[in-house]
């Protein structure tokens, strides 16, 4: 039974591959599921709307295609891209390491040049927890001699 379920994941994986290539891109809480699409004509979807209506600044447009802008893949590929979590700055950079994995992914060549641009690394800088005692992580409450 088991045997058959695994050869059934599988089967469905195979055809998920030759279909699009799938990565995950991560910043802060934001998570970005990226699905790149090798034939296409330069349609980039999030969350069920055009990119530049989703992230409607020049400065988030420009963070959302800067890994497609280094390696010039801007009118050869499509991608949907599904992302929650954060705020938009922090999608629009998600989104950048997870169209950076799918390049990975596409092209093993574009690797270097995706790794010198920091694309590829996961940002860990995560928002530091509140302390008891104090008001906010660090922020300590007005101190009184008297």
């Amino acid at each position: 039974m088991e045997k058959e379920k695994k050869e059934k994941i599988e089967k469905e994986k195979k055809v998920v591959k030759n279909k699009y290539l799938y990565a995950k891109g991560a910043r802060k809480t934001s998570v970005a599921q990226v699905r790149l699409y090798r034939k296409g004509s330069g349609n980039f979807e999030v969350n069920g709307k055009k990119f530049n209506e989703y992230f409607r600044t020049e400065n988030l447009q420009r963070i959302f295609l800067a890994a497609l802008t280094a390696v010039n893949h801007l009118q050869d590929i499509d991608l949907t891209i599904k992302t929650q979590g954060g705020g938009i700055t922090s999608q629009s950079q998600a989104c950048r390491h997870g169209i950076a994995r799918a390049l990975v992914e596409l092209d093993k060549e574009l690797r270097p040049l995706l790794r010198a641009e920091g694309f590829l690394t996961r940002d860990p800088r995560v928002k530091e927890r509140k302390k008891p005692g104090l008001k906010r992580a660090r922020k300590a409450p007005q101190w009184s001699k008297r």
